[in-house]
């Protein structure tokens, strides 16, 4: 339907066949503007980098059981080739590195951990590595489910960007997230002689002074902290590898900060939310997606339980039960205060009822938004080193830290919160070897909260709950549609994946044959393109 007829229809429909075909005219044209957006913005980050960072890629450094030969024509392929020769050096010193530390590469990456990869690991390494032999920068965004071993993929990309003589950088939007990779990928790097440096905004003076020298000095080859990366203070030697944790977190301009610290160096930026596949296309479609869609073996399946609040004792009794047995709990309620307009459980009036009528004995803390961040790390901290028995928290903790040995995760009105964040408070448990339990409580659920709070106790497959978190919701609540810089929707349905792939290739095509709309009859579009994104991203 040519737009004139569909703006005249939307407004005056003859019949309901002319609304709908108008509705998915101009939902098209919604849709085809965000991807060209997104074209341009990756178009524009990749011509200034045009001649980035090729790296060498040996997949005999990383993976048991590669042949060097496979690992020698994958550099061929890209005009980086690395021979086998490198693999019998105890001490290698990459081409023109200005790193002064040697890196140590007596075995394979995947040799030194105490697992092995999955299959799901295994094929998003080799799409990372493919994109990190190319000169042109990565663009990839990484979704993984609770647990699936994202860690350990970025750390196999930071052993490669050093094995390049390149710096690597991760930002994380919390310092207790910030600490816990520092020392989880600290460790991992360690055997290779990979010195890491840890830059949060509570760091005392003199060692953020340290850790800063050691960076513009290349000592240090992986930093990763908070937002403290992107102070003007900080400079890295040759960042090569940018890699954003918890990407939603954080704003389109804060990641292009950092990226802009180092030479056109390769993104990635990773998620623990599982994101549907249309809202992925559309959210990031500037960016190539990869997503570890299997946990590893032997993780035993945390159970689920659905119970009313009459039936709030049997949760409490597994807390009772697991706490005695030297493991730890977590209660979360969706206020900080008590509201006169909600009768729902807030934090604090739960901390105080239970410290004093249910768990008197036990050792409690309290977590919340409104908290000084100071405040909110010492807490979880406590909880972290096992000096609190149960942690009475908002959903502050939905990007949480490890703790292993908590083993039970009790959401108050969970029929407040979407499945994908459900999803995530459950993933705050069930990180050990020992079995682990989560309790959903609802005092009084409609229909449609019924039908969630089914499909969530039902499955742990997080990919599944955020297809149907899309289809109950809609998008709106999904964490990141906002810090994206994406439009918001007036006409498109995110749930409708014909029309979003649909316009997604034929945006794509058009990009290809004519980047940046050059073409005289493509002059009306590019205004119409500018002056929609305009509104949304006027930087």
């Amino acid at each position: 339907m040519p737009l004139p007829d569909a703006v005249s229809h939307i407004h005056y429909p003859e019949n309901e066949a002319a609304l709908i075909n108008a509705r998915r005219r101009l939902a098209f044209d919604e849709l085809f503007l965000i991807h060209l957006g997104m074209q341009e913005r990756r178009s524009r980050w990749q011509r200034e980098a045009a001649r980035g960072n090729a790296f060498n890629i040996d997949l005999t450094k990383i993976f048991i059981d590669a042949p060097a030969a496979a690992s020698a024509e994958k550099g061929e392929a890209s005009g980086t080739g690395v021979t086998g020769e490198n693999q019998k050096q105890d001490m290698h010193n990459p081409l023109n590195s200005t790193l002064w530390s040697p890196v140590t590469t007596k075995e394979p990456f995947e040799a030194t951990l105490p697992f092995r990869f999955t299959a799901a690991q295994r094929r998003v390494i080799s799409e990372i590595l493919d994109d990190l032999a190319q000169s042109k920068p990565m663009c990839r965004l990484l979704q993984g489910d609770v647990g699936a071993g994202k860690t350990a993929v970025a750390a196999a990309a930071l052993l490669t960007a050093v094995l390049n003589g390149h710096q690597g950088a991760i930002m994380a939007p919390t310092e207790l997230l910030a600490e816990q990779h520092a020392h989880s990928i600290g460790a991992m790097l360690e055997p290779f002689g990979i010195h890491t440096v840890l830059l949060t905004g509570s760091l005392k003076q003199r060692e953020r002074t340290m850790g800063r020298a050691a960076l513009e000095r290349g000592e240090a080859m992986v930093a990763i902290g908070t937002h403290a990366l992107i102070q003007e203070d900080v400079t890295f030697n040759r960042l090569g590898l940018v890699i954003i944790d918890e990407q939603h977190r954080f704003g389109v301009e804060q990641r292009d900060i950092l990226r802009q610290k180092g030479y056109h160096p390769h993104m990635l930026v990773m998620t623990a939310t599982p994101i549907p596949r249309t809202l992925a296309l559309t959210l990031y479609g500037d960016l190539d997606v990869s997503v570890i869609d299997q946990l590893p073996p032997g993780r035993q399946k945390i159970i689920s339980r659905w119970r009313t609040g009459a039936r709030r004792a049997e949760a409490y009794t597994v807390i009772a039960h697991q706490v005695a047995e030297g493991h730890q709990a977590f209660i979360i309620c969706p206020l900080i205060e008590e509201s006169e307009s909600l009768a729902v459980k807030s934090a604090t009036a739960e901390f105080e009822r239970l410290s004093r009528e249910v768990f008197p004995n036990l050792r409690l803390g309290l977590l919340h938004g409104m908290m000084k961040p100071a405040d909110k790390d010492a807490t979880m901290r406590q909880f972290r080193d096992g000096e609190l028995d149960i942690l009475v928290a908002t959903s502050v903790i939905e990007v949480g830290i490890d703790v292993p040995n908590a083993t039970v995760m009790v959401i108050e009105d969970a029929d407040r919160f979407g499945l994908s964040q459900l999803h995530q408070f459950r993933g705050r448990v069930g990180r050990g070897k020992d079995q682990a339990f989560c309790y959903v409580l609802s005092a009084d659920a409609g229909l449609q909260a019924q039908e969630r709070l089914n499909i969530f106790q039902s499955t742990d497959d997080g990919f599944r709950l955020s297809e149907e978190d899309l289809r109950l919701r809609g998008p709106g609540d999904f964490i990141g549609v906002r810090q994206s810089g994406m439009p918001e929707l007036r006409m498109a349905d995110l749930s409708d994946t014909r029309l979003i792939e649909l316009s997604r290739s034929l945006a794509e095509k058009l990009w290809q044959s004519d980047p940046y709309l050059r073409k005289p009859e493509h002059a009306a579009l590019r205004e119409r393109m500018r002056l929609f994104w305009q509104q949304f991203m006027p930087h």
